[in-house]
């Protein structure tokens, strides 16, 4: 039996009809209420056009008949009603007639926990978790505004580790937190990138198809689990982004997709409501009611789950009618012109939403164009997202570490031109699983010469790419030289750790952690023109690019020397901007990381002019190298001089 009940008030209404419930799922849903000293479940959807809705589950044999929810008295469209004696555990489905005679049975939209696939129906739950990261949240929020190191390891949690008899089961967050919390600490990373973790009915889609948008996969534990994993995290000072998927849904039967026997969360017009790259449906981010379904659940994961950031999947294909599209198959906007307006409107107001609510948190767009204000403030006319990948400086660096050395010469401008552009957005450079997957072979793989070489030049890509400014992403298996194409049946292949090249790897990107966290000129200006200087980017004969990285006044000035060719030069000049001695603290080309061996120490300036600078050092340029060395801290009186 169902009995009248509602925890939506007339307000709540209100907002959600116009957009801006940012805090649905604290009332649709599922809830365990006590109603008249009765204790039960109300359960609230969204399904306007629905001709019945009913609840089906383990409670009634799947017997749609049996408990009949009630249409709100007002024209949102919603179904609710209390059932009492339900709890934590029930297994449940909305039974959905149409108008036109189609029963459809769907999963809960807000379903805080889901069966374990490849079953579909949605399960009632109650949160039962105590929090320790007291401490870290209120230092973010209180640090909110200061310069800090940003490191990030990209992880797919169901194939970092497999383990098992047969070697092929994923970890569960409970022995993700035992294994991989530590191994992050140890590698020095300072955040970590979960690819998505909310439900998903397709394995191989990695997480990117979503059914149950407020419910982590039940495959690798309870909420509660994930939760204790963000919290061991927490607990050793690593920020958790999670990977936010509000571009398209998949079409299975059970989940968003013609939800109430219309196109209720999709566009209904497929020339904006499909996407052919990966069969699945647009959000129609015009309907104010799946605006604040969306920026609910954005909300959510940094509410009940203390996420530090979200990173928004697939932006591009959200912000442009003709994304992937031909001519003739898309809808331009009001103006005539690509930009999908409602979904530019939508993406402000979410990070308005996120950055009132959440300070200190940060969201991350995957942008592949150069739509302009990405990371601009809404009232400046951003878009408003706090960082944004430089998919430029990916291509390109990809593209020109590709080509055997005795070409590259002709190709310098393509690791410099991201240096062009630097600052007009607020940039993360990503090596990511997308680099590494669908023919496009391994990150070493990438690599021309011999295999000492082809480790060498991985090497040096890393380091390139963390004293670039802005902050870096790495995807897993890439900090121990993965030889093949990532596979999420076969997870990272740690038994290349045997080998010393693959060793050398690892510790490199271990103490390039180390060395970037511990210097503040690396991160201090990260997004300003101040934190960064040419010393020289046109010695193409040589293949070597030279530049500072500068912080605060007190913050010792780091000189970044990038060889991408295979010879050694026992004698390289290099400007410098002030006398005193210069330290070498990083070298790809140690022995330690699998290098030659040609290496630096200390060395004092001398008084001769070199790329425009008074002093000079004299350098043993290693092969195929990133090397960094450490200014002496001048006298405050002796001002860095160019001539």
């Amino acid at each position: 039996m169902v009995k009248p009940f509602s925890l939506l008030t007339d307000f709540d209404i209100a907002l959600f009809q116009s957009g801006k419930h940012f805090r649905l799922y604290e009332k649709m849903g599922s809830h365990i209420v006590s109603v008249e000293g009765e204790k039960g479940v109300c359960f609230s959807v969204w399904a306007p056009n629905a001709k019945r809705v009913s609840l089906t589950g383990d409670f009634n044999n799947w017997n749609p008949e049996s408990h009949v929810l009630l249409p709100r008295w007002d024209s949102s469209g919603v179904w609710e009603g209390f059932i009492p004696g339900l709890g934590k555990g029930t297994v449940y489905k909305y039974h959905i007639e149409t108008h036109a005679g189609i029963a459809l049975d769907k999963g809960d939209p807000y379903a805080l926990s889901w069966e374990i696939p490849p079953k579909t129906a949605s399960v009632v739950w109650e949160f039962d978790y105590k929090w320790k990261d007291n401490s870290w949240i209120s230092g973010r929020t209180a640090n909110k505004d200061a310069p800090k190191p940003y490191s990030v390891y990209e992880i797919h949690p169901g194939s970092w580790k497999k383990i098992g008899h047969d070697g092929n089961r994923s970890l569960s967050f409970r022995e993700l937190a035992d294994d991989l919390v530590p191994y992050v600490k140890d590698m020095g990373f300072t955040h970590v990138e979960l690819m998505p973790v909310m439900e998903h009915p397709y394995f191989p889609s990695w997480g990117y198809q979503i059914t149950g948008y407020f419910a982590p996969t039940s495959r690798a534990g309870s909420p509660e689990d994930l939760m204790h994993l963000i919290d061991r995290f927490h607990e050793e000072g690593i920020g958790v982004i999670l990977d936010w998927v509000p571009s398209h849904f998949p079409g299975d039967i059970h989940g968003l997709y013609y939800f109430d026997g219309t196109h209720l969360y999709e566009y209904a017009d497929m020339k904006r409501g499909y996407h052919p790259d990966w069969n699945s449906y647009v959000f129609d981010y015009g309907r104010n009611e799946v605006r604040s379904f969306l920026i609910s659940n954005a909300l959510f994961w940094l509410d009940k789950y203390h996420a530090d950031g979200l990173r928004v999947d697939a932006v591009a294909s959200m912000l442009y009618h003709d994304y992937s599209r031909k001519e003739g198959e898309w809808i331009p906007n009001i103006h005539g012109g690509r930009e999908n307006l409602e979904a530019v409107s939508f993406l402000r107001d979410f990070n308005e939403a996120v950055y009132s609510h959440y300070p200190g948190v940060e969201t991350i767009a995957e942008e592949s164009t150069a739509f302009p204000g990405v990371t601009r403030p809404t009232f400046d006319g951003g878009l408003g997202f706090g960082q944004k990948w430089m998919m430029g400086w990916m291509h390109d660096a990809l593209q020109y570490f590709k080509r055997p050395m005795i070409f590259r010469r002709f190709h310098q401008n393509e690791i410099t031109f991201s240096m062009v552009y630097m600052f007009s957005e607020k940039f993360m450079l990503p090596l990511s699983h997308d680099e590494v997957v669908h023919l496009k072979g391994s990150l070493v793989h990438k690599m021309p010469g011999d295999e000492w070489q082809k480790f060498a030049n991985l090497r040096a890509l890393l380091g390139h790419q963390w004293m670039h400014p802005g902050h870096q992403l790495l995807f897993m298996g890439g900090e121990i030289g993965q030889t093949t194409e990532w596979s999420h049946d076969l997870g990272v292949p740690w038994q290349l750790l045997q080998y010393d090249f693959h060793k050398g790897v690892q510790n490199w990107v271990r103490v390039l952690n180390n060395v970037y966290a511990k210097h503040p000129s690396c991160w201090r200006n990260a997004f300003s023109p101040e934190g960064f200087e040419w010393i020289s980017g046109d010695d193409i004969g040589n293949s070597v690019i030279v530049y500072l990285r500068k912080g605060g006044p007190e913050d010792p000035v780091l000189l970044v020397v990038c060889h991408f060719n295979v010879n050694t030069i026992e004698s390289y000049t290099i400007g410098v901007p002030y006398p005193g001695k210069w330290t070498e603290i990083l070298n790809s080309d140690d022995k330690q990381f699998g290098g030659s061996g040609v290496t630096n120490g200390t060395l004092d300036a001398a008084a001769e002019k070199t790329h425009g600078r008074e002093n000079s050092i004299s350098i043993h340029l290693a092969p195929l190298s990133m090397m960094v060395f450490e200014g002496e801290k001048p006298p405050k009186e002796a001002a860095p001089t160019k001539v």
